[in-house]
């Protein structure tokens, strides 16, 4: 795979792999992303309640508003219990961190002896 040009210049491999991963696995159409989807789709009806987006028009009322926050709660704690984190993903994510950190330590120590 040919490596990103320009926009990501500024990136690290470590960072460009993670972003790749993430990308690869939110793709997936799996239950807990469905849930995930889900969850967040319920909990914007009952924070927005009463709108009309287009030629769709949304008025649940009171009771629609709870049950879409009761609703979208539930679908994202089960989206939440259904994460299921491989020892790549582990591993993508230390390296990820590892990486920002050595990246940012020089800036750290400006910052405290700056003070």
């Amino acid at each position: 795979m040919r490596e990103p040009e320009q926009p990501y210049h500024f990136r690290s491999k470590a960072t460009i792999k993670m972003l790749r991963h993430l990308h690869k696995e939110m793709t997936d159409l799996t239950p807990s992303n469905t849930f995930l989807i889900a969850g967040i789709v319920f909990r914007m009806i009952a924070v927005i309640g009463q709108s009309k987006l287009g030629f769709i028009e949304i008025n649940p009322g009171f009771l629609g508003r709870f049950l879409a926050l009761f609703i979208g709660i539930l679908s994202l704690l089960y989206a939440l219990g259904l994460l299921n984190f491989s020892a790549e993903t582990f591993d993508l994510l230390r390296t990820f961190m590892t990486e920002q950190i050595k990246q940012s330590i020089g800036s750290i120590n400006e910052l405290i002896q700056g003070s």
